[in-house]
C-alpha cells in the first residue's frame, strides 16, 4: 500500500518540485534586528559617502555664514576665494569630521526611523497607524534624529572649528583632542541646542515631504505597472522637493549651529545667552545666510532615501 503524501505536498511529484524552486528562489523577508540593522548600515555608509563629498560646498557654506562681508559672492566666488587665499586643499578642510559625524548619524536616522515607525505600528495597531501616517513618519523621524544628533554634535563642532579656523588643528583626531582638552567634553555640545533645532526639522520634513509626494503620485499611477526607471525618476524627483522643503526649514538653526560653534563663549555666558545674542545679531535675512550652497547640497543629500530604499 502506497504512503500517503506528506500534508505538505501537493502530490504531484513535478509540482512539488517546482513550489520547492520558488521557495528557493524567494529571498527571505527581513524583520527585527536584522531589518534595521541594514537600514542602519545603509544610511551610514550613504550618508558618510554624501555629506563626504560635499565636503568643499559645506566649507564654502559655512564660510559665507560666518564671514559674509568677506564671502560675498555667492557659492561660485566664494570656492574662488577659498581657493586664491588658501589654495584647494582647504575645501577639504573638516572632512574626516563630517565623513565620521554623518556615519554615525546616518545609522541613527536610517535604522532609528525604520524601527521607531515599527513601534509606532506595534503599540496602535496597523489600522490605526495607517489612518495616521503622517503623525507616525514625524514622531519616528523626530525620535531617531534626536538620537542621532547625540553622535552627531561632537564632530560636527570639530568640523565647525577647523573650517573656521585653518590653523586650529591639522585634522579630526589633534582636533578634537584640542577641544576636549582645553574646553572640556561640554563644549562638543554648546551646539547640541541649534543642532536639534535644525537636524530635527530638517529629517520630519525630508521624511514626511517625500513619503506624501511618493503618496500623491502612486495614486495618479500604478506603481505595479511602472518600470524601474520611472519608479527612480519619482523617488528621485520627490526626494529633491523633500530636500528643497527641509532646507529653508531648518536654515536658520544652520547658521545659529555655525556661529556658536566659532569660537568658545565668553567667562560666564550660557549657550542660552550666546544663541539669543546670535539670533539678535543675525535677524531673518542673516539667518538665511548660506541659504543658496545648501540648497545646492540637498540634491545628492535627499537621495540618500533613494540609495537606503534601493
Amino acid at each position: 500500500m502506497a504512503a500517503a503524501a506528506p500534508p505538505s505536498s501537493t502530490g504531484s511529484a513535478k509540482l512539488d518540485g517546482a513550489v520547492q524552486k520558488t521557495m528557493a528562489n524567494t529571498p527571505e523577508k527581513l524583520s527585527g534586528i536584522q531589518l534595521y540593522s541594514r537600514f542602519a548600515l545603509a544610511g551610514a555608509v550613504c550618508c558618510s559617502i554624501t555629506h563626504g563629498g560635499l565636503t568643499p560646498v559645506d566649507v564654502v557654506k559655512t564660510r559665507i555664514q560666518l564671514d559674509p562681508s568677506t564671502y560675498n559672492r555667492g557659492m561660485i566666488g566664494g570656492f574662488r576665494q577659498v581657493i586664491a587665499k588658501e589654495g584647494a586643499g582647504a575645501l577639504l578642510t573638516g572632512f574626516g569630521p563630517t565623513a565620521a559625524g554623518y556615519f554615525l548619524q546616518g545609522a541613527f536616522k536610517f535604522g532609528g526611523y525604520e524601527l521607531f515607525k515599527q513601534q509606532c505600528i506595534n503599540y496602535l495597531g496597523y489600522e490605526t497607524a495607517s489612518n495616521n501616517r503622517t503623525a507616525v513618519y514625524l514622531a519616528s523621524s523626530a525620535l531617531a534624529e534626536f538620537f542621532a544628533d547625540i553622535a552627531l554634535c561632537p564632530l560636527e563642532a570639530t568640523r565647525i572649528r577647523l573650517v573656521s579656523e585653518p590653523t586650529f588643528a591639522s585634522g579630526l583626531i589633534t582636533g578634537f583632542g584640542k577641544i576636549a582638552k582645553q574646553e572640556g567634553v561640554g563644549a562638543f555640545y554648546s551646539g547640541f541646542g541649534p543642532i536639534l533645532f535644525k537636524q530635527v526639522p530638517y529629517t520630519m520634513a525630508k521624511f514626511v515631504v517625500y513619503e506624501k509626494c511618493v503618496e500623491a503620485v502612486y495614486k495618479q499611477i500604478d506603481k505595479s505597472q511602472t518600470s524601474n526607471g520611472t519608479q527612480t525618476v519619482v523617488n528621485l524627483g520627490c526626494g529633491l522637493m523633500a530636500g528643497f522643503a527641509a532646507a529653508f526649514v531648518s536654515q536658520p538653526a544652520d547658521t545659529m549651529l555655525s556661529k556658536i560653534n566659532k569660537t568658545k563663549g565668553l567667562p560666564g555666558e550660557g549657550t542660552t545667552s550666546r544663541l539669543i545674542k546670535i539670533a539678535r545679531e543675525l535677524g531673518i535675512r542673516g539667518s538665511y545666510t548660506g541659504i543658496g550652497a545648501r540648497l545646492f547640497m540637498v540634491g545628492p543629500l535627499t537621495d540618500e532615501l533613494d540609495l537606503v530604499d534601493a
